[in-house]
């Protein structure tokens, strides 16, 4: 399916690099913090945040407000500015104390997928919506091997919408200099996918890495055309690593 497209952009966080997880618990620390101390009226609602579920529903490949946001309003917090800045700003906080005391790796499917399409001459941009995409690539020692990057610093300077809107994408293949409907978008997060269908990719891969028991269904319906666990799943047998 890939051999048919001129371009590909693959999601930063829990495409490329292994920092989704570490997005996740940082999330849990600032959102169960924020629970205990302002517990929502119906008791029901006061459960800790669930790294798999809610992640996935909620803040998975948004910006940091517009997933501090849905989160609380999900769990029926009367909203304000001040709020979800201070939620999102504990978030930042904890992200980047771990990324910075653990790193993170880039997972060998993805990079090998990467590799074999370098060497079959198809350009690739990473792009995500964190102001850190920049930092993980470097660290995980893969920056080199995407011809562009479309971070959130980048997107909040250009002033695009965030995911379920295409925007960044759309951005990161113009810069490729390939029209969407040559292109390919690589996501993990239901707002991804949905955003790679509204901009009218010609082809949406979601990658399931939670192995839940609908989480690949969940990716279709959303907007992937195929599911896979792993990138290496794409590359030929007994192609080189």
């Amino acid at each position: 399916m890939l051999r048919d497209v001129r371009a590909v952009v693959f999601d930063t966080d829990g495409v490329i690099t292994d920092s989704a997880r570490v997005h996740a618990a940082a999330w849990k620390t600032a959102f169960d913090a924020y629970l205990r101390a302002h517990p929502p009226e119906d008791p029901a609602q006061r459960r800790p945040f669930d790294v798999r579920d809610d992640y996935l529903r909620y803040v998975d490949g948004k910006s940091r407000l517009d997933g501090a946001a849905a989160f609380l309003a999900a769990r029926g917090i009367e909203l304000s500015d001040e709020t979800v800045r201070a939620v999102a700003a504990d978030k930042e906080r904890l992200f980047v104390q771990r990324l910075r005391e653990h790193g993170v790796d880039a997972y060998p499917g993805t990079i090998r997928l990467v590799h074999a399409l370098r060497r079959a001459g198809v350009p690739r941009a990473a792009a995500s919506a964190s102001r850190h995409a920049g930092e993980l690539l470097e660290r995980a020692g893969v920056l080199d091997l995407f011809d562009v990057l479309m971070d959130g610093g980048e997107a909040a300077r250009l002033g695009l919408a965030g995911k379920p809107q295409p925007d960044l994408f759309l951005e990161a293949v113009r810069r490729l200099g390939v029209s969407a409907d040559r292109a390919a978008v690589v996501e993990d997060a239901l707002a991804g996918v949905e955003a790679g269908r509204r901009g009218g990719f010609a082809l949406v891969v979601g990658v399931d890495r939670t192995a839940g028991e609908d989480t690949g269904a969940r990716l279709l319906r959303h907007g992937a055309d195929i599911v896979v666990r792993d990138l290496g799943e794409l590359v030929a047998e007994g192609a080189p690593k």
